[in-house]
């Protein structure tokens, strides 16, 4: 248990029904009439949904203890994700579920943030950004360069993203985690 006081970004809480909840940013107010209270945003832990909270100050609220631990995939068994504890060496089984969109951009060996609570696996968490190869786009055409235009290209992974006209088979790119999105070219 802790008290609303003692909040912080990243603490973990448990409410309504042992419920997981992440603060995403919290303010404590003290209005020139009557008691202060703190006003908080939270986000699920599993589906990701925001919302916005408000405690009396000093309030008790209970908190979860999330273990969160660089991991590195190991590889598939079957439909589930295999990572490996990088102090302990023990091997960790991740649903497809748990990992979601994460699997769109992890090769074995790639290191990631797994948050384990009460030995369950919550979610994973990859670097903003990660660099992987092009496996297959069209060639530009030469005249194609300058209108900025985009292309598809399918990654090592098997995910399928957008490019400029310009990157051609073979080439390391850099792509943000979160959207997808093309973000450069990596210098060899």
């Amino acid at each position: 248990m802790a008290s609303t006081n003692d909040l912080k970004n990243g603490m973990v809480l448990k409410l309504d029904n042992d419920q997981l909840w992440s603060v995403v940013e919290f303010q404590h107010v003290k209005p020139g009439k009557g008691p202060a209270f703190v006003r908080t945003k939270l986000k699920h832990v599993l589906s990701g949904k925001v919302v916005d909270k408000t405690f009396n100050a000093g309030t008790k609220v209970e908190t979860a203890n999330v273990d969160k631990r660089d991991m590195q995939f190991s590889y598939m068994d079957g439909e589930q994700f295999v990572f490996m504890d990088m102090d302990t060496y023990d091997q960790l089984p991740i649903s497809r579920d748990v990992v979601g969109d994460a699997a769109k951009y992890m090769l074995e060996g790639f290191t990631a943030l797994v948050a384990v609570y009460e030995g369950n696996p919550l979610y994973i968490e990859l670097p903003a950004a990660v660099e992987l190869v092009i496996e297959f786009t069209e060639p530009g055409l030469q005249g194609d360069r300058s209108t900025g235009g985009s292309k598809p290209a399918r990654l090592e992974t098997g995910a399928e993203i957008q490019v400029p006209l310009f990157i051609n088979q073979g080439e390391k790119i850099k792509v943000d985690t979160r959207d997808g999105s093309y973000l450069g070219r990596v210098n060899k």
